[in-house]
């Protein structure tokens, strides 16, 4: 039976998997085929398809046809979820740097 999960879940899940990362890294700005993915990372064609499927359903990655190729983009905007998470840290990280300065100055 599978686990149902929030949205904000699946995105998490997809990108704890450092192959995930990377082919997020690999796609931004960019289409690329599915074949051309595979060439790209050490595993086979069938794992990187399940990677994409992950990607996917956490709709961080699109796929649009062109004839029989199915070339895959970065979704920017699934990305907000992690932003948004990431804002609560970025705070606590600028205060924790003023304390640090404050604490050298003197």
């Amino acid at each position: 039976m599978a686990v149902s999960m929030t949205p904000g879940e699946a995105v998490f899940r997809a990108v704890a998997d450092p192959t995930r990362r990377a082919i997020l890294a690999r796609l931004r700005g960019q289409r690329v085929a599915v074949g051309e993915l595979a060439q790209a990372f050490p595993c086979s064609r069938p794992a990187i398809s399940k990677h994409l499927r992950i990607l996917r359903r956490a709709r961080l990655v699109v796929v649009r046809r062109e004839g029989r190729r199915r070339l895959y983009e970065l979704n920017p905007v699934a990305l907000v979820t992690l932003d948004e998470w990431l804002a609560e840290y970025r705070l606590e990280l600028r205060s924790a740097l003023r304390r640090l300065k404050a604490h050298v100055e003197t």
